[in-house]
């Protein structure tokens, strides 16, 4: 739920920075662009701290190296957060995020389905998560 709260706070920051006159956030796009990156810059985050182990543990069993797929995904995610705010990339980075984010869904279900913990935290259920992806996914899409 912290990535939802950082998009929808990030983004209300950025909207009121426009409104207020600074007019690189004036509009909608690019206060969601801003968003977004904030929201994967913190997902990326987990991947290489206290919470990486449990990270790794999502991963299902059929995919090797686990540990190895955990530090892809959080490159990826950083390569997105910047990609997404460049209009010759945003795109491209919004159209590559929604692959990964579907490919990664997996590990997701595995979590809820196994009552995994993130940082000591139950995950999100089945349902939830899968609201939360439709909602990353739309803000991911409308940002590109």
């Amino acid at each position: 739920m912290v990535p939802l709260y950082a998009l929808i706070v990030s983004y209300l920051i950025f909207w009121v920075l426009g409104l207020l006159g600074l007019s690189h956030f004036q509009g909608w796009h690019t206060p969601l662009q801003g968003a977004v990156a904030v929201m994967l810059l913190l997902t990326a985050s987990a991947h290489w701290g206290k919470r990486r182990p449990d990270l790794i543990r999502m991963v299902p069993p059929a995919f090797p190296r686990p540990d190895f797929i955990v530090t892809v995904t959080g490159w990826l995610e950083i390569a997105a957060a910047i990609g997404i705010l460049f209009p010759a990339t945003s795109r491209a980075a919004s159209i590559c995020l929604m692959v990964l984010l579907v490919a990664m869904f997996p590990a997701n279900v595995r979590a809820a389905r196994n009552k995994l913990t993130i940082g000591g935290s139950p995950t999100p259920t089945l349902l939830v998560r899968s609201v939360l992806q439709v909602v990353f996914l739309a803000a991911i899409y409308f940002a590109g």
